[in-house]
Protein backbone atom coordinates (compact mmCIF):
# COMPACT_ATOMS: atom_id res chain seq x y z
CA UNK A 1 0.00 0.00 0.00
CA UNK A 2 0.75 3.73 -0.29
CA UNK A 3 2.44 5.85 2.31
CA UNK A 4 -0.75 8.06 2.11
CA UNK A 5 -2.81 8.33 5.60
CA UNK A 6 -6.74 8.49 6.48
CA UNK A 7 -8.03 10.14 9.29
CA UNK A 8 -11.03 8.43 11.46
CA UNK A 9 -13.11 10.02 13.85
CA UNK A 10 -14.44 7.14 16.15
CA UNK A 11 -17.99 7.61 17.47
CA UNK A 12 -19.20 5.96 20.35
CA UNK A 13 -16.49 5.18 22.51
CA UNK A 14 -17.95 1.59 24.30
CA UNK A 15 -17.41 -1.38 21.50
CA UNK A 16 -15.87 1.52 19.47
CA UNK A 17 -12.64 1.81 21.64
CA UNK A 18 -12.17 -1.61 20.85
CA UNK A 19 -10.85 -0.06 17.02
CA UNK A 20 -8.89 2.08 18.32
CA UNK A 21 -5.43 0.54 18.81
CA UNK A 22 -6.01 -1.31 15.79
CA UNK A 23 -6.17 1.73 13.55
CA UNK A 24 -3.18 3.33 15.41
CA UNK A 25 -1.15 0.43 14.77
CA UNK A 26 -2.27 0.71 10.69
CA UNK A 27 0.17 2.09 8.55
CA UNK A 28 -2.43 3.92 7.02
CA UNK A 29 -4.48 5.46 9.72
CA UNK A 30 -4.75 7.59 12.07
CA UNK A 31 -7.34 7.87 15.14
CA UNK A 32 -7.58 11.92 14.59
CA UNK A 33 -10.76 12.40 16.86
CA UNK A 34 -13.05 10.39 19.21
CA UNK A 35 -16.98 11.59 19.94
CA UNK A 36 -18.64 10.25 23.09
CA UNK A 37 -21.87 12.19 24.91
CA UNK A 38 -20.38 11.39 28.13
CA UNK A 39 -17.54 13.82 28.69
CA UNK A 40 -16.07 11.44 31.72
CA UNK A 41 -16.05 8.37 29.66
CA UNK A 42 -14.62 10.80 26.40
CA UNK A 43 -11.54 11.64 28.59
CA UNK A 44 -10.59 8.43 29.87
CA UNK A 45 -10.68 6.79 26.30
CA UNK A 46 -8.86 9.70 25.12
CA UNK A 47 -6.44 9.98 27.68
CA UNK A 48 -6.07 6.04 27.35
CA UNK A 49 -4.98 6.21 24.06
CA UNK A 50 -3.63 9.78 24.00
CA UNK A 51 -6.26 11.18 21.14
CA UNK A 52 -6.04 14.94 21.45
CA UNK A 53 -9.40 16.37 19.33
CA UNK A 54 -12.23 15.27 21.94
CA UNK A 55 -16.25 15.83 20.79
CA UNK A 56 -19.10 15.21 22.39
CA UNK A 57 -21.01 16.77 20.31
CA UNK A 58 -21.57 14.43 16.83
CA UNK A 59 -22.41 17.96 14.38
CA UNK A 60 -18.81 19.26 15.67
CA UNK A 61 -17.34 16.12 14.19
CA UNK A 62 -18.75 16.81 11.02
CA UNK A 63 -17.32 20.22 10.64
CA UNK A 64 -13.82 19.31 11.09
CA UNK A 65 -12.39 18.89 7.47
CA UNK A 66 -9.93 17.01 8.94
CA UNK A 67 -12.35 14.06 9.16
CA UNK A 68 -11.87 11.33 6.81
CA UNK A 69 -14.65 9.18 7.36
CA UNK A 70 -16.40 8.58 10.81
CA UNK A 71 -16.62 4.93 12.28
CA UNK A 72 -20.24 4.68 13.79
CA UNK A 73 -20.71 2.64 17.10
CA UNK A 74 -23.87 3.93 18.35
CA UNK A 75 -27.21 2.32 19.63
CA UNK A 76 -29.06 0.85 16.32
CA UNK A 77 -31.60 3.14 16.52
CA UNK A 78 -29.04 6.08 15.99
CA UNK A 79 -27.19 4.12 12.47
CA UNK A 80 -28.91 5.30 9.42
CA UNK A 81 -29.43 9.07 10.77
CA UNK A 82 -25.45 9.20 12.05
CA UNK A 83 -24.93 7.76 8.72
CA UNK A 84 -26.88 9.90 6.48
CA UNK A 85 -25.49 13.22 8.28
CA UNK A 86 -22.26 12.13 7.47
CA UNK A 87 -22.64 11.59 4.14
CA UNK A 88 -24.30 14.87 3.68
CA UNK A 89 -21.27 16.52 5.62
CA UNK A 90 -18.75 15.09 2.80
CA UNK A 91 -17.68 12.23 5.05
CA UNK A 92 -16.82 8.64 4.01
CA UNK A 93 -18.99 5.90 6.86
CA UNK A 94 -18.03 2.65 8.13
CA UNK A 95 -20.71 1.80 10.55
CA UNK A 96 -21.31 -1.02 12.49
CA UNK A 97 -24.83 -3.59 12.04
CA UNK A 98 -27.05 -3.19 10.56
CA UNK A 99 -27.37 -0.48 8.36
CA UNK A 100 -31.14 0.69 9.59
CA UNK A 101 -34.48 -0.72 10.59
CA UNK A 102 -36.54 0.29 7.59
CA UNK A 103 -36.22 -0.44 4.04
CA UNK A 104 -36.75 3.80 3.48
CA UNK A 105 -33.58 4.42 5.60
CA UNK A 106 -31.31 1.73 3.64
CA UNK A 107 -32.72 3.20 0.45
CA UNK A 108 -31.76 7.06 1.64
CA UNK A 109 -28.67 6.01 2.83
CA UNK A 110 -27.88 4.25 -0.81
CA UNK A 111 -28.86 7.32 -2.69
CA UNK A 112 -26.74 9.71 -0.79
CA UNK A 113 -23.68 7.25 -1.72
CA UNK A 114 -24.73 7.64 -5.51
CA UNK A 115 -24.74 11.39 -5.00
CA UNK A 116 -22.01 12.47 -3.07
CA UNK A 117 -19.61 9.39 -4.77
CA UNK A 118 -18.83 8.33 -0.91
CA UNK A 119 -18.13 5.36 0.46
CA UNK A 120 -20.11 3.54 2.69
CA UNK A 121 -19.35 -0.07 4.90
CA UNK A 122 -21.39 -1.63 7.11
CA UNK A 123 -18.95 -3.48 9.39
CA UNK A 124 -20.42 -7.08 9.65
CA UNK A 125 -18.21 -9.02 11.86
CA UNK A 126 -19.22 -12.21 10.58
CA UNK A 127 -17.67 -12.09 7.16
CA UNK A 128 -14.11 -11.58 7.81
CA UNK A 129 -14.15 -13.92 10.98
CA UNK A 130 -11.55 -17.02 10.39
CA UNK A 131 -14.59 -19.25 10.38
CA UNK A 132 -16.09 -17.40 7.39
CA UNK A 133 -12.68 -17.31 5.73
CA UNK A 134 -11.78 -20.67 6.07
CA UNK A 135 -14.94 -21.71 4.19
CA UNK A 136 -14.40 -19.04 1.65
CA UNK A 137 -10.82 -20.35 1.19
CA UNK A 138 -12.17 -23.81 0.68
CA UNK A 139 -14.97 -23.10 -1.62
CA UNK A 140 -12.56 -21.26 -3.81
CA UNK A 141 -10.32 -24.19 -3.65
CA UNK A 142 -12.91 -26.11 -5.10
CA UNK A 143 -12.52 -28.43 -1.53
CA UNK A 144 -16.54 -28.02 -0.81
CA UNK A 145 -17.87 -28.54 -4.22
CA UNK A 146 -20.90 -27.33 -5.86
CA UNK A 147 -22.86 -25.69 -2.93
CA UNK A 148 -26.33 -26.66 -2.33
CA UNK A 149 -27.41 -25.12 0.30
CA UNK A 150 -26.74 -22.52 2.97
CA UNK A 151 -27.98 -22.08 7.14
CA UNK A 152 -26.86 -20.23 9.82
CA UNK A 153 -28.48 -19.09 13.26
CA UNK A 154 -27.95 -16.70 15.81
CA UNK A 155 -30.10 -17.53 18.95
CA UNK A 156 -29.19 -15.11 21.78
CA UNK A 157 -30.45 -14.36 24.94
CA UNK A 158 -30.64 -10.21 25.46
CA UNK A 159 -31.54 -9.79 28.94
CA UNK A 160 -29.22 -8.00 30.69
CA UNK A 161 -28.39 -6.09 27.66
CA UNK A 162 -28.83 -1.88 27.53
CA UNK A 163 -32.72 -1.73 27.84
CA UNK A 164 -32.98 -0.14 23.96
CA UNK A 165 -32.49 -4.10 22.82
CA UNK A 166 -36.13 -4.70 24.47
CA UNK A 167 -37.33 -2.62 21.89
CA UNK A 168 -35.56 -4.88 19.01
CA UNK A 169 -37.36 -7.06 16.70
CA UNK A 170 -34.92 -10.46 16.39
CA UNK A 171 -35.00 -10.35 12.09
CA UNK A 172 -34.01 -6.32 12.57
CA UNK A 173 -30.47 -7.75 13.72
CA UNK A 174 -30.16 -10.48 11.33
CA UNK A 175 -27.17 -9.51 9.34
CA UNK A 176 -24.71 -12.08 11.06
CA UNK A 177 -26.75 -14.73 9.83
CA UNK A 178 -27.49 -13.12 6.33
CA UNK A 179 -23.81 -12.10 4.97
CA UNK A 180 -22.40 -15.33 5.51
CA UNK A 181 -24.94 -17.28 3.29
CA UNK A 182 -24.89 -14.35 0.99
CA UNK A 183 -20.93 -13.67 1.13
CA UNK A 184 -20.02 -17.05 0.19
CA UNK A 185 -21.55 -16.75 -2.46
CA UNK A 186 -20.85 -13.09 -3.50
CA UNK A 187 -24.65 -13.27 -4.42
CA UNK A 188 -27.89 -11.08 -3.33
CA UNK A 189 -31.29 -12.06 -2.12
CA UNK A 190 -33.96 -11.96 -4.33
CA UNK A 191 -37.21 -12.63 -1.92
CA UNK A 192 -37.49 -14.39 1.15
CA UNK A 193 -40.51 -16.00 2.91
CA UNK A 194 -40.40 -16.26 7.50
CA UNK A 195 -42.47 -17.37 9.69
CA UNK A 196 -42.98 -16.55 13.32
CA UNK A 197 -43.12 -18.95 16.13
CA UNK A 198 -44.28 -19.07 19.75
CA UNK A 199 -44.63 -15.81 21.67
CA UNK A 200 -42.56 -13.66 24.09
CA UNK A 201 -43.45 -12.01 27.45
CA UNK A 202 -46.04 -9.63 27.21
CA UNK A 203 -43.68 -6.26 28.32
CA UNK A 204 -41.16 -7.80 25.53
CA UNK A 205 -43.80 -7.78 23.23
CA UNK A 206 -45.31 -4.18 23.90
CA UNK A 207 -42.10 -2.98 23.81
CA UNK A 208 -41.05 -4.13 20.13
CA UNK A 209 -44.26 -4.68 18.43
CA UNK A 210 -43.08 -8.11 18.36
CA UNK A 211 -44.87 -10.86 19.95
CA UNK A 212 -42.84 -13.97 18.12
CA UNK A 213 -39.80 -15.85 19.65
CA UNK A 214 -38.13 -17.20 17.07
CA UNK A 215 -38.04 -16.04 13.19
CA UNK A 216 -37.27 -18.10 11.24
CA UNK A 217 -36.80 -17.02 6.75
CA UNK A 218 -35.65 -18.97 4.00
CA UNK A 219 -33.64 -16.74 1.22
CA UNK A 220 -33.97 -17.07 -2.32
CA UNK A 221 -30.37 -15.83 -4.04
CA UNK A 222 -30.71 -14.30 -7.13
CA UNK A 223 -29.48 -15.48 -10.09
CA UNK A 224 -28.71 -18.71 -8.55
CA UNK A 225 -30.70 -22.22 -7.62
CA UNK A 226 -29.21 -22.15 -3.43
CA UNK A 227 -31.67 -21.10 -0.81
CA UNK A 228 -30.73 -20.23 2.58
CA UNK A 229 -32.51 -20.81 5.51
CA UNK A 230 -31.70 -18.09 8.85
CA UNK A 231 -33.64 -18.13 12.19
CA UNK A 232 -32.96 -15.74 14.98
CA UNK A 233 -34.14 -15.01 19.08
CA UNK A 234 -33.27 -12.29 21.42
CA UNK A 235 -35.79 -13.80 24.12
CA UNK A 236 -37.33 -16.43 25.97
CA UNK A 237 -36.01 -19.60 23.95
CA UNK A 238 -33.45 -21.75 26.52
CA UNK A 239 -30.30 -22.27 24.12
CA UNK A 240 -26.79 -20.75 24.37
CA UNK A 241 -25.19 -18.14 22.24
CA UNK A 242 -24.71 -19.22 19.13
CA UNK A 243 -23.30 -17.36 15.48
CA UNK A 244 -23.47 -20.55 13.66
CA UNK A 245 -22.62 -21.31 9.75
CA UNK A 246 -23.41 -24.26 7.97
CA UNK A 247 -22.49 -24.95 4.63
CA UNK A 248 -23.57 -27.99 2.45
CA UNK A 249 -21.93 -28.80 -0.71
CA UNK A 250 -21.40 -31.71 -2.74
CA UNK A 251 -17.64 -32.79 -1.63
CA UNK A 252 -17.34 -31.42 1.91
CA UNK A 253 -19.62 -29.83 4.29
CA UNK A 254 -19.09 -27.39 6.48
CA UNK A 255 -21.38 -27.49 10.07
CA UNK A 256 -20.63 -25.36 13.04
CA UNK A 257 -20.61 -26.76 16.57
CA UNK A 258 -23.50 -27.05 18.98
CA UNK A 259 -21.97 -26.13 21.85
CA UNK A 260 -19.57 -22.34 21.44
CA UNK A 261 -15.91 -23.26 21.92
CA UNK A 262 -16.03 -27.04 20.36
CA UNK A 263 -14.65 -28.11 17.12
CA UNK A 264 -15.90 -27.39 14.26
CA UNK A 265 -17.22 -30.58 11.74
CA UNK A 266 -15.96 -31.34 8.30
CA UNK A 267 -18.13 -33.58 6.76
CA UNK A 268 -16.31 -35.73 3.07
CA UNK A 269 -18.55 -37.56 0.65
CA UNK A 270 -17.94 -40.89 -0.15
CA UNK A 271 -15.79 -41.90 2.66
CA UNK A 272 -17.19 -45.06 4.81
CA UNK A 273 -19.96 -43.60 7.55
CA UNK A 274 -18.03 -43.01 10.28
CA UNK A 275 -15.11 -41.54 8.60
CA UNK A 276 -17.29 -38.81 7.14
CA UNK A 277 -17.51 -36.16 9.73
CA UNK A 278 -14.18 -34.97 11.44
CA UNK A 279 -13.84 -32.45 13.88
CA UNK A 280 -11.27 -29.52 12.74
CA UNK A 281 -9.57 -25.99 14.32
CA UNK A 282 -9.86 -23.43 12.14
CA UNK A 283 -6.66 -22.06 11.66
CA UNK A 284 -6.71 -17.73 12.13
CA UNK A 285 -6.22 -15.62 8.95
CA UNK A 286 -4.19 -12.92 10.23
CA UNK A 287 -1.45 -13.24 7.25
CA UNK A 288 -4.15 -11.40 5.28
CA UNK A 289 -3.22 -8.34 7.28
CA UNK A 290 -0.32 -5.92 7.18
CA UNK A 291 2.43 -7.17 9.80
CA UNK A 292 1.38 -4.11 12.35
CA UNK A 293 -2.44 -4.80 12.69
CA UNK A 294 -1.63 -8.74 12.62
CA UNK A 295 -1.94 -9.26 16.25
CA UNK A 296 -4.86 -7.99 16.85
CA UNK A 297 -7.05 -11.11 15.28
CA UNK A 298 -6.10 -12.55 18.84
CA UNK A 299 -5.92 -9.29 21.04
CA UNK A 300 -8.87 -8.17 23.18
CA UNK A 301 -8.57 -4.83 25.02
CA UNK A 302 -11.50 -5.12 26.68
CA UNK A 303 -12.83 -9.12 27.06
CA UNK A 304 -15.18 -8.88 29.69
CA UNK A 305 -17.67 -6.82 27.02
CA UNK A 306 -20.85 -8.77 26.48
CA UNK A 307 -20.44 -8.57 23.32
CA UNK A 308 -16.73 -10.65 23.27
CA UNK A 309 -18.20 -12.77 26.07
CA UNK A 310 -21.06 -14.20 23.67
CA UNK A 311 -19.72 -13.10 20.55
CA UNK A 312 -15.94 -15.48 21.05
CA UNK A 313 -14.41 -12.08 20.09
CA UNK A 314 -16.24 -11.71 16.46
CA UNK A 315 -13.68 -14.43 15.16
CA UNK A 316 -10.86 -11.92 14.86
CA UNK A 317 -12.70 -9.82 12.52
CA UNK A 318 -12.12 -6.54 13.87
CA UNK A 319 -8.79 -5.78 11.73
CA UNK A 320 -9.75 -7.05 8.70
CA UNK A 321 -12.67 -4.57 8.97
CA UNK A 322 -10.22 -1.84 9.58
CA UNK A 323 -7.96 -2.97 7.00
CA UNK A 324 -10.84 -3.22 4.43
CA UNK A 325 -12.20 0.57 5.16
CA UNK A 326 -8.61 1.84 5.10
CA UNK A 327 -7.37 0.39 2.09
CA UNK A 328 -10.82 0.94 0.07
CA UNK A 329 -10.23 4.87 1.05
CA UNK A 330 -6.16 4.48 -0.22
CA UNK A 331 -7.34 2.82 -3.47
CA UNK A 332 -10.50 4.83 -4.37
CA UNK A 333 -12.90 1.60 -4.30
CA UNK A 334 -15.60 0.34 -2.83
CA UNK A 335 -15.33 -1.43 0.33
CA UNK A 336 -17.30 -5.15 0.91
CA UNK A 337 -20.04 -4.76 1.54
CA UNK A 338 -20.78 -1.84 0.01
CA UNK A 339 -23.42 0.65 0.32
CA UNK A 340 -26.32 -1.71 -1.59
CA UNK A 341 -24.72 -4.79 -0.73
CA UNK A 342 -25.54 -3.88 2.76
CA UNK A 343 -28.74 -2.78 2.14
CA UNK A 344 -29.54 -5.78 0.56
CA UNK A 345 -28.25 -7.77 3.83
CA UNK A 346 -30.08 -5.70 6.14
CA UNK A 347 -33.14 -5.87 3.61
CA UNK A 348 -33.53 -9.29 4.13
CA UNK A 349 -34.32 -9.36 7.56
CA UNK A 350 -36.55 -6.22 7.63
CA UNK A 351 -38.30 -8.15 4.85
CA UNK A 352 -38.59 -11.25 6.85
CA UNK A 353 -39.95 -10.13 10.12
CA UNK A 354 -42.76 -8.16 7.69
CA UNK A 355 -43.21 -11.55 5.71
CA UNK A 356 -43.71 -13.34 9.40
CA UNK A 357 -46.61 -10.57 10.30
CA UNK A 358 -47.92 -11.95 6.85
CA UNK A 359 -47.65 -16.09 7.69
CA UNK A 360 -45.16 -16.72 5.91
CA UNK A 361 -45.87 -14.19 2.40
CA UNK A 362 -43.28 -14.44 -0.32
CA UNK A 363 -41.45 -10.73 0.04
CA UNK A 364 -39.28 -9.13 -2.74
CA UNK A 365 -35.95 -7.17 -2.31
CA UNK A 366 -35.99 -3.80 -3.58
CA UNK A 367 -34.20 -3.09 -6.73
CA UNK A 368 -32.16 -0.57 -5.56
CA UNK A 369 -30.68 -3.42 -3.46
CA UNK A 370 -30.09 -5.85 -5.98
CA UNK A 371 -26.93 -4.55 -7.84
Amino acid sequence: MSNSQVNVAMIGLGFGAEFIPIYQAHPNANVYAICQRNKEHLNVIGDRFNIEKRFTDYSEVLKDAKVDFVHINSPIPDHATMSMQALRAGKHVMCTVPMATTVEECQQICELVKQTGLKYMMAETVVYSREFLFIKDLYEKGELGKIQHLAASHPQDMDGWPSYWEKMIPMHYATHVVSPCLGLLNGRAEYVSCFGSGTVRDDIAQKSGNKFAVESCHIKIKDSDVTAHIWRFLYDVARQYRESFDVYGTKKSFEWTLVEGEPHVIHTAKKPEHEIPSKIEVPDFAHLLPEPIRKFTQSIQDADHLSFIQGGGHGGSHPHLVHEMVSALIENRDPWPNATLSANWTCVGILAHESALKGGEVLRLPEFTLS
